[in-house]
């Protein structure tokens, strides 16, 4: 667990310096990122489907993020598009693109649908978190 803990900050990080975070948020970033994998890592070997983990983890990196962007007066994205790096479905892509190439439609289809899958619960993770956000707004505004 530890390495993940590690590879998940330095990776989160790392892509927040290719973004142009502001030097001062790359750690928080990282953070974001770090606890988005380590629950998706939490609920994956619990059994829990990959979908459903990253579905969870993405909503739980856009929460954070909408916190972090407000405590830190920065904006949300920021946060949330590093936060979900570690989430990216690229290993499974890959393969899925491979055997495309080889030909190997059996075995690229399955791969390709999951791929796509993964990244439409990541999406729609960001999404929901974002109607919340939204929800939460308005319910302040009435009172």
């Amino acid at each position: 667990m530890l390495a993940h803990l590690i590879t998940s900050l330095i990776a989160s990080s790392t892509f927040g310096i290719i973004f142009n975070v502001p030097k001062k948020s790359l750690l928080k970033c990282g953070l974001v990122g770090m606890i988005g994998w380590m629950l998706y890592i939490f609920l994956f070997l619990r059994g829990v489907d990959a979908v459903y983990a990253t579905l969870a983890a993405s909503v739980l990196v856009a929460i954070i993020s909408h916190i972090f962007a407000k405590v830190y007066k920065n904006p949300v994205i920021i946060y949330s598009i590093v936060g979900i790096i570690p989430l990216v479905p690229g290993g499974i892509s890959y393969d899925a693109m491979r055997n495309f190439v080889e030909n190997d439609y059996s075995t690229a289809l399955p791969l390709a649908a999951r791929a796509f899958m993964i990244s439409g619960a990541i999406a729609f993770g960001l999404v929901i978190s974002e109607v919340l956000n939204q929800l939460i707004i308005r319910r302040r505004k009435k009172v």
